[in-house]
């Protein structure tokens, strides 16, 4: 047999399966090989906490082409294990050099299968790809190929009891990996208390309970794979089963769900009742900073905390990690923790040391869990990323800070004269000129000029590099900018960034409200340190947002996915005749009107819309709407709820630019940009329409470093 595994716990279950009767037991990449009698196959389908399938294999051949594989797959005895009056599904997977598509290989399977039982039997299973008899599954490495029917039938994680979950759901067989990972059947068994102070729809909390209940995981199932196979022995099945229950025990210990979400509680009651701990498990509406243990003992806390998955916002998941390491520093000491992180950075913002950190998945996303024993030695001095950063001036006399101070006033050496020429008091000052050093930061300076600000964003580092180098790195950085800078640690501001094409940026961060008017092109724009991960003008579009101003004299403006309106000021700067300013966000479009107004420019010529850009834009192309002039600056992604679809740019952009072309006058000009860092235009867009890149012109000096910024074109309709 071949069990699977979510990757990262191959080693657990390993472990799990001899534990079950399993012999021959090897760890393979994509799973783990076994042999185990009737009564194994059935203990794992029902008792495994690990394992996501368990596959019998059947057949196990090489097959140059799909002929060969027909002819192999048909050459097995199936009447030995499928009723022809039963219902069949099959899958294939895997790489094979020329059964290249999976549902191809999937379709000539069913065909192997079912020819062969017509030909023996006289009848062929109808097929059903929801809870069929029996499900067979074929994998490729390259030539040789495996054949196996799948006894689990569905993906053991489903253990019943989950019918509907909240945000970002963590699999019932990966959080139960989790716990064994980190401990807690050991802990479990002196009685020890168990919390999930962000437990969301529950899946920890019950697999906790399943746990020190020493529960079956998936006794509350229906439906397997093998209850419709013919080697399936039901009254064997009815042992093992009973063998099963006769193990249970009430829960030893104390354990608890809070969550500040009071829907999402509702739903974990609802899935703790179907697994039978209805009023075993306590679930409270609570905040985590109200969080606190039962009893004066030790326990285990485990979550699943929003690391940009779960939550759109990012910086909020760091947000929050950062107020469950103070939670736990300050109420939970002498406890064990097991913290699921999305990365290495953001595990950082505990500010505890882990004891053991593991690399393991959910889905396809890298985590890493995070195994800690709250003392107070372990708590790290680290520099959090609030309002101002915390800089540790006994750091500025390093090496690494000395060469970095170096960097920066030699930057700022080679931008005078160009800053001085162009009247440029905004700018990019510094952006990963040393990799060891990755953060960018831009300089911005008061409209009055008696005050200047540092944004410092610093880079996620790659999970290869060593969590005390990127802190150590950090302090360095921040402690030789006042210095080089002249600019005092109270206006440096530091934000952590993630290098993602699922583009995030206007999500706020806090509510200090606390704003700045900087000068730009003889114009005054407000801009914010402190509550979004944007400061509220992008400084590598002052080259676009010019070119549109000179573009703009009488022309009808539009501006979508228009963030705070700076290139409608730009615009109306420009003469142009209107501007409309459409954008999703309530809070955005009050900026770009104050932006407007501090200019001088407010009128009833200027509209602002909030609505989704692309709903917008269909009912515009429906209404004949018409402008000379458009910039559609999408951002990379988005999957906001207050829009109607989902954006992703390098598939959409397109079908936004067709649209946009359908509203555009005779000789109008559209101007696209967009931030993805890989980005290629669809190529039938310069069949269709005049295209020029204008990416060259349109990154400023103080951005030269990274030409991959963004990318503009201009587009016109062809003469």
């Amino acid at each position: 047999m071949i069990a699977s595994a979510a990757r990262g716990f191959g080693d657990l279950l390993a472990r799990e399966l001899v534990s079950l009767g399993a012999t021959e037991v090897r760890e393979r990449t994509v799973g783990v090989d076994l042999v185990g009698s009737l009564d194994t196959a059935y203990r794992i389908c029902l008792e495994s906490r690990v394992a996501s399938r368990l596959f019998l294999v059947v057949a196990d051949f090489s097959a140059n082409d799909e002929a060969e594989f027909y002819a192999n797959s048909q050459a097995v005895a199936w009447e030995a294990h499928i009723d022809p009056t039963g219902t069949l599904a099959c899958d294939f997977s895997g790489r094979h050099p020329t059964i290249t598509h999976t549902g191809f290989g999937a379709l000539r399977l069913k065909d192997a299968i079912c020819d062969r039982l017509r030909d023996v039997a006289g009848a062929r299973p109808s097929v059903s790809a929801e809870r069929p008899s029996v499900r067979v599954h074929a994998h490729a490495n390259g030539r040789r190929i495996v054949v196996s029917i799948d006894l689990s039938g569905e993906g053991l994680h489903r253990r019943g009891y989950r019918t509907e979950s909240g945000e970002a759901p963590l699999r019932e067989n990966l959080a139960a990996g989790v716990l064994v990972r980190a401990g807690w059947p050991e802990l479990c068994e002196s009685g020890a208390e168990f919390l999930d102070p962000m437990c969301g729809s529950g899946t920890l909390v019950i697999e906790a309970a399943m746990i020190a209940a020493r529960r079956a995981p998936n006794a509350g199932r229906d439906y397997f794979g093998f209850l419709g196979w013919r080697g399936h022995d039901e009254a064997q099945w009815q042992r093992v089963r009973a063998a099963a229950v006769a193990r249970e025990r009430p829960l030893p210990g104390v354990i608890r769900g809070f969550d500040a979400d009071a829907g999402v509680l509702q739903t974990a009651r609802a899935n703790a009742a179907r697994a039978g701990f209805r009023d075993a498990i306590g679930f409270e509406q609570k905040s985590l900073a109200a969080a606190c243990p039962a009893a004066a003992s030790a326990g285990f806390l485990a979550t699943n905390p929003p690391y940009g998955v779960r939550l759109e916002d990012r910086q909020r998941a760091a947000q929050l990690m950062r107020e469950l390491g103070t939670a736990l520093r300050e109420r939970f000491q002498d406890w064990r923790a097991a913290v699921l992180a999305g990365s290495a950075d953001l595990g950082l913002e505990l500010g505890l040391r882990a004891e053991r950190v593991h690399t393991v998945w959910n889905g396809a996303l890298e985590c890493r869990l995070l195994r800690i024993h709250v003392t107070p030695e372990q708590t790290r001095n680290l520099i959090h990323k609030s309002q101002t950063a915390r800089i540790d001036p006994s750091f500025a006399a390093s090496a690494g800070a000395i060469m970095f101070a170096n960097r920066i006033a030699k930057n700022q050496k080679s931008l005078a004269s160009w800053l001085k020429r162009e009247s440029v008091s905004c700018y990019r000052l510094y952006d990963a000129d040393m990799p060891e050093y990755s953060f960018a930061i831009d300089r911005y300076a008061a409209a009055d000029g008696d005050r200047v600000w540092l944004y410092v964003q610093e880079y996620a580092a790659p999970a290869s590099i060593d969590a005390e180098s990127v802190v150590r790195r950090r302090n360095e950085a921040l402690a030789a900018l006042p210095g080089a800078t002249g600019v005092p640690a109270e206006r440096i501001h530091l934000r952590m960034r993630r290098k993602t094409s699922r583009g995030d940026q206007y999500q706020k961060l806090a509510e200090a409200k606390q704003f700045v008017l900087v000068a730009e092109g003889g114009l005054q724009f407000y801009v914010n340190f402190t509550d979004y991960l944007d400061t509220g003008i992008f400084l590598d579009h002052r080259l676009t947002r010019a070119r549109l101003r000179s573009a703009a004299v009488r022309k009808r403006f539009l501006n979508l996915f228009a963030y705070t309106g700076t290139a409608s000021v730009y615009a109306a700067a420009g003469r142009a005749r209107s501007t409309t300013t459409v954008d999703m966000s309530a809070t955005y479009l009050d900026w770009a009107q104050r932006n407007l107004t501090v200019n001088g420019l407010s009128g009833r010529e200027h509209e602002f819309v909030q609505d989704d850009c692309i709903g917008w834009l269909k009912g515009a192309v429906a209404a004949r709407a018409q402008f000379d002039l458009i910039f559609l600056d999408p951002p990379t992604f988005s999957n906001s709820k207050r829009m109607q679809d989902v954006l992703d740019v390098e598939r959409d952009h397109a079908d936004l630019v067709h649209r946009c072309m359908a509203i555009l006058s005779p000789g109008g000009l559209l101007v696209f940009s967009c931030n993805a860092q890989r980005f290629k235009l669809d190529p039938t867009l310069e069949e269709r329409y005049a295209v020029s890149d204008i990416t060259r012109e349109t990154i400023p000096k103080d951005f030269a470093r990274n030409q991959r910024i963004h990318r503009c074109f201009e587009i016109r309709r062809r003469s």
